[in-house]
C-alpha cells in the first residue's frame, strides 16, 4: 500500500509543533496509542527536523511526515530526516515538482478550485484544503465535489471537535488535520496520558460522524 493510501486509512492527522526535542517521541507515541498514527510535524521550530528523525526511528506504529514545506530545500531536508510524506500550505509548481523529483509523497495546500485544478494537472489528486475554515469550510469543500470529481481533500486550519462532523460529512474528504488534541499546557506538563485520551476522543468523534475509509479512492 502506498503512503498516501495509508494516510487515507485514518480519519485525523495531528498537526504537531515540537518545541523541545525531548517531547518528540513520547508525544508521538501517545498519539499513536490513542489511535492516530499519521503524524505531521511542522517545520516551524529549530528542532523540527531532529524531531522527525527521532519519531521516525523510535515511535512504534507511526507514519511520520513533515508539514509547512515551502521550499525545495524543505523537501530534501524532510526526506533526509525520515519523513515519509510532506504537507505544504500552498501549491507552487516548483514545490510540487521538487516533491515528485525527490520521491516524497505530498499533500499540496489549495484553497480554491483553480488551485486544486492546477495541482491536479501536475499529478496530484489528494490535496490539503487550507486554511479550511477561512476558505469556506465544509460547504466550500462539498461544493467542489461535483465539478472536481475524483479529487479528495484533507481540510486543515480551524478544524476542531466542534465542527469535525461537518467535514466528515463531505463526500470528498478522506481525513482532516488539526491540533486540538495537542493543548500546549498538556505538552508543557508532559501529560502524555491525557494527550493519548484526547487522540482517542478525536478518532471516536470522526467515526461517530460517519467517517469511512476511502483509501481505495487514492490513485497513488
Amino acid at each position: 500500500m502506498t503512503v498516501l493510501r495509508s494516510i487515507a486509512r485514518h480519519p485525523i492527522i495531528p498537526v504537531i509543533m515540537i518545541e523541545r526535542l525531548e517531547d518528540a517521541v513520547p508525544l508521538g507515541q501517545a498519539l499513536v496509542d490513542g489511535g492516530l498514527p499519521v503524524l505531521e510535524v511542522t517545520l516551524r521550530t529549530p528542532v523540527a527536523l531532529k524531531a522527525i528523525e527521532a519519531m521516525a526511528r523510535d515511535v512504534q506504529g507511526a507514519i511520520v511526515g513533515a508539514g509547512t514545506l515551502r521550499h525545495s530545500d524543505d523537501i530534501h531536508a524532510a526526506k533526509a530526516a525520515g519523513a515519509t510524506f510532506g504537507v505544504s500550505p500552498g501549491s507552487p509548481a516548483m514545490l510540487l515538482q521538487a516533491a515528485q523529483d525527490a520521491g516524497l509523497p505530498l499533500l499540496p495546500g489549495v484553497a480554491s478550485a483553480t488551485e486544486a485544478m492546477n495541482a491536479n494537472n501536475l499529478g496530484y489528486q489528494f490535496l490539503k484544503f487550507f486554511p479550511a475554515e477561512a476558505s469556506g469550510g465544509a460547504k466550500a469543500i462539498k461544493a467542489l465535489a461535483s465539478p472536481l470529481a475524483g479529487l479528495v481533500f484533507c481540510p486543515t486550519g480551524g478544524v476542531s471537535l466542534s465542527n469535525l462532523a461537518d467535514y466528515m460529512s463531505c463526500p470528498n474528504v478522506v481525513c482532516a488535520g488539526g491540533s486540538w488534541m495537542l493543548p500546549k499546557d498538556l505538552i508543557a506538563d508532559k501529560n502524555w496520558t491525557k494527550i493519548r485520551d484526547l487522540a482517542a476522543e478525536a478518532k471516536a468523534a470522526a467515526l461517530a460522524a460517519g467517517w469511512q475509509d476511502k483509501s481505495a479512492e487514492i490513485d497513488a
